[in-house]
């Protein structure tokens, strides 16, 4: 079985790698809508929609314009997650996202730390690197 470990990931936000890239979430759910009928002894339901969202978590850095800098609130982002990296055949996620929050941390002997919080639009699809 093969697993790997979050040291080759990126996030790629119209294009542009995010810089100072310390994680990120990616959450899919869908709806089940119940079908059950009378005298039915057991709940039954079909799949509704989809939806995901998820966060990412960098240090902070004002000079990514392209990719921290892209992420403002409210906007919509072309986003791609490489959890393993970049090489070809290594795993794709993308879509659109909104992004829903933002927020900043500042602690004493820290790094700042930036958050961001994003809403997927449409179908998170799942491909490979070429």
């Amino acid at each position: 079985m093969a697993n790997h470990t979050g040291v080759d990931g990126l996030v790629t936000v119209g294009g542009s790698t995010v810089a100072e890239l310390m994680g990120f979430s990616i959450d899919e759910s869908a709806t089940a809508i119940p079908d059950n009928t009378i005298g039915s002894a057991a709940a039954t339901n079909k799949i509704g929609r989809t939806s995901w969202g998820g966060s990412i978590e960098c240090n902070w850095d004002e000079t990514d314009s392209s990719g921290q800098g892209a992420m403002s609130i409210g906007s919509s982002v072309t986003i791609i997650f490489l959890p393993e990296g970049n090489t070809t055949g290594d795993t794709s996620l993308s879509g659109t996202a909104l992004i829903t929050g933002l927020s900043v941390a500042v602690a004493d002997e820290s790094i700042i730390s930036q958050s961001f919080t994003i809403t997927g639009t449409g179908a998170l699809t799942y491909g490979a690197v070429s």
